[in-house]
């Protein structure tokens, strides 16, 4: 998975082509700003506050979230009391108690572990796709092939070169991170080893290029702070180094032996252990807290849904997630008895759709809503889709499918969409928060974070809280009220990534509904029903 949360050293890695001089001061959100209502606070937020008060006197039904990510910290101290407890399954006594096929899943599963170890790092499915199909045609006469064979292999190379660009890209991207940091050293260097606006602006460069990095600095200081650059640069250099040795990573990798299964038969389902935190849990904790974090307990902050457990499904590695891990981790989810699963991931490349397609039907057979997050990479989904998708093989859409933009907390001018998400006039649902979100991350911290990723847990808590208050809602029902309901906005705004000339446009030239999911007028709408 190339998480499908932003980080901010993604931005800084195209800083030195992208940042503009002209680039206004970002304001800041309060850290509960996607908590708030539009109406009454002029923020953007999914007004769970407001629905709270709406729903003042009633109860709700509890309603189990699986969460499919990379792992949750499951004692962190504003998730403790939300994580889902299988109470058929007695801990630690290395016997399958409910009978489930799965031996000791107290909180939940991980399709990603063994008897000793956890995979972290995989391949990116590119990479696994061109290996496999590289290993097929090594050795035969490309000149002789059959009429299947040719186009199979016109596929293998198209793939060959898509693998280049993307490690090309990843590359350009990782020497402008190092460019940005030595730049910083130079300056501190200069400076008694203090980097801020002051010494940035009275560092003579010692060459063209620190004379161009010195110029968009000021813009990126705009954006993020001197006293945290280091620190994104560290976690820039982190992520982009990581995703080129993810293009690199032997697709047969031994890291799959460390799970025991085989990777290449999709019909096994009962694999993997019961380690739910993983290697790093960063990213399934942040989304955790988005959901359910422990409301009303005087600490860190709070969650979007006062009803909900999490149900832990590690199944995303750092690299791309495997489709057949994708679909056990739907069917474990809706087996154990989620009714909203949240999919914070996403790829490009997928070469077993038909499996998680089998497993989405699944889903929707059992009643079971899928918030899914739209992507980072400020492209049109209208024209390139990613996976897994509502967009079945035989062409059909999946009711039970919700897609997710991300918007930010402006409530003025055109920056209300994210400038990283994707969107799709006919293809991304609605947009919910994704832009310095601030949530439950591991060794019982908090963090900022932006991303679709965010977007999705945001989506996810409402649609949770409203199949708690009003119980008797389908899965399709719930996304007809989250769509119906959702708060319009109808001022200008600017489309992610568009082309010169076409980039401003309306929320209905990025989403089907032409706005934001809103709790609070969910609620409103089905009390007056």
């Amino acid at each position: 998975m190339r998480k499908l949360f932003i980080a901010l050293s993604l931005l800084l890695s195209t800083g030195i082509s992208l940042a503009q001089t002209s680039a206004e001061p970002k304001p800041k959100a309060p850290i509960n700003w996607y908590l708030k209502n539009p109406k009454e606070d002029k923020i953007y937020g999914v007004g769970a506050e407001k629905a709270y008060e709406l729903l003042k006197g009633k109860t709700a039904k509890e309603v189990i979230v699986a969460v499919i990510d990379s792992g949750v910290e499951t004692d962190h101290p504003d998730l403790k009391d939300v994580i889902w407890v299988n109470e058929d399954e007695i801990p630690n006594n290395g016997i399958d108690d409910d009978k489930n096929g799965y031996i000791d899943d107290v909180h939940g599963w991980s399709f990603l572990g063994g008897t000793f170890q956890d995979i972290d790092q995989e391949a990116l499915e590119l990479a696994r796709m061109v290996r496999f199909e590289g290993n097929y045609f090594n050795g035969k006469d490309v000149k002789n092939l059959s009429n299947d064979e040719k186009a199979r292999y016109d596929k293998y190379s198209k793939l060959k070169e898509d693998l280049e660009k993307e490690t090309a890209k990843n590359v350009k991207q990782y020497q402008g991170i190092v460019m940005l940091s030595n730049y910083i050293d130079n300056v501190k260097a200069a400076s008694n080893g203090v980097f801020d606006k002051k010494t940035n602006k009275a560092y003579v460069p010692k060459d063209e290029m620190e004379t161009k990095v010195k110029k968009r600095m000021g813009a990126i200081m705009l954006v993020y702070p001197p006293a945290t650059l280091d620190k994104e640069l560290s976690h820039a250099k982190e992520s982009i180094g990581g995703m080129i040795k993810m293009t690199k990573i032997d697709a047969d990798s031994i890291r799959r032996a460390i799970v025991g299964d085989n990777p290449n038969d999709m019909t096994e389902r009962y694999y993997g252990c019961n380690r739910y935190e993983g290697p790093d849990a960063m990213h399934g904790t942040h989304v955790s807290g988005i959901i359910a974090a422990k409301r009303g307990n005087g600490i860190g902050i709070d969650g979007i849904a006062s009803n909900v457990k999490i149900m832990v499904v590690r199944a995303i590695p750092n690299g791309d997630e495997r489709d057949k891990d994708v679909a056990n981790a739907i069917r474990y989810a809706v087996d154990n008895g989620a009714k909203v699963i949240n999919m914070s991931f996403g790829k490009y490349y997928t070469p077993n759709k038909n499996v998680v397609d089998e497993a989405i039907l699944y889903a929707k057979s059992k009643d079971v809503l899928l918030v899914h997050a739209a992507g980072n990479d400020a492209k049109n989904k209208n024209n390139e889709d990613s996976y897994p998708t509502r967009i079945l093989t035989d062409g059909t859409i999946a009711s039970n499918w919700l897609e997710v933009g991300a918007n930010s907390s402006s409530k003025k001018g055109t920056k209300l969409v994210a400038d990283f998400s994707n969107y799709g006039s006919t293809t991304v649902d609605l947009f919910a928060p994704g832009v310095d979100i601030y949530s439950t991350v591991p060794d019982a911290k908090y963090e900022d974070a932006s991303g679709t990723s965010m977007a999705c847990p945001a989506a996810a808590g409402v649609a949770a809280m409203i199949r708690g208050y009003f119980p008797e809602l389908t899965a399709a029902q719930v996304k007809e009220v989250l769509m119906k309901t959702s708060i319009p906005y109808t001022k200008t705004i600017t489309i992610p990534g568009a082309e010169k000339g076409k980039e401003k446009g309306t929320m209905k030239d990025v989403s089907i509904s032409g706005g934001m999911i809103n709790a609070a007028s969910a609620v409103e709408f089905l009390l007056k029903k």
